[in-house]
């Protein structure tokens, strides 16, 4: 699909907050729009809602009481999709990758991204698959879905925001929204799916990291020391 190139992967170790792995997104954007290197930041967040540039909040159905119970935040950001949410035992990947050097365009990238969550399922014997009744995101039957994509395209071919998997996180915080919008589709989990087997969620995160490289042609990823956020 794209050229042998060198990705730079960089792995939080520690929960990131939302606006501070925005920054650094946006940070690494203009990086790429100068000329730098195809970036991959691998994180996980606290608990937090995020609302897409089409700002369905009517999806969000806590209350800023409820979500401060839970210790949630909430982001309206600039990434394609509708409402969803991030936290521990959902590990994270956000590609900051130069499209048009890829010779990817929009479309096939999001079906890129929906391939490798499909190819980690089936490492684990689960079957899913990607582009459900025009829905992104990957899905289990057809019914439960289990990783949900919300990308930004800018600087005319620039990737950002990406990929969100359900290893094992505390799946009650999805009933404070309407995932994704809807309304008749459960939210699962990779360790719901395949219990009483507890997936480590650095090994999942290990093969989704891999078989991103691997889905966009990489012939090396190379690890990189993150920033420090303290």
């Amino acid at each position: 699909m794209a050229g042998l190139r060198r990705l730079e992967v960089w792995r939080m170790r520690e929960l990131i907050n939302y606006a501070e792995a925005l920054h650094l997104q946006s940070q690494l954007v203009e990086r790429r729009r100068r000329g730098g290197a195809d970036v991959l930041l691998s994180l996980q967040h606290p608990p937090t809602f995020t609302v897409g540039k089409r700002r369905t909040v009517h999806n969000m159905l806590a209350s800023p009481q409820e979500l401060h119970a839970i210790g949630a935040e909430l982001h309206m950001t600039e990434r394609g999709g509708d409402i969803t949410y991030h936290g521990p035992g959902q590990p994270v990947l956000y590609p900051i990758l130069g499209l048009r050097e890829m010779r990817v365009g929009v479309r096939a990238y999001v079906e890129g991204l929906e391939d490798v969550m499909v190819e980690v399922c089936k490492m684990h014997g689960v079957d899913a698959r990607g582009r459900m009744e025009k829905e992104t995101g990957v899905w289990v039957q057809g019914l439960r879905k289990i990783g949900a994509i919300g990308v930004r395209v800018s600087s005319g071919s620039i990737t950002s925001h990406g990929l969100a998997f359900n290893v094992d996180p505390n799946l009650a915080h999805f009933d404070h929204i309407v995932p994704c919008g809807i309304r008749d589709k459960e939210v699962t989990s990779l360790r719901k799916e395949v219990s009483p087997v507890v997936p480590d969620v650095e090994e999942v995160t290990e093969q989704l990291i891999q078989c991103l490289a691997k889905q966009f042609g990489f012939a090396a990823v190379v690890d990189m020391e993150p920033p420090s956020f303290s």
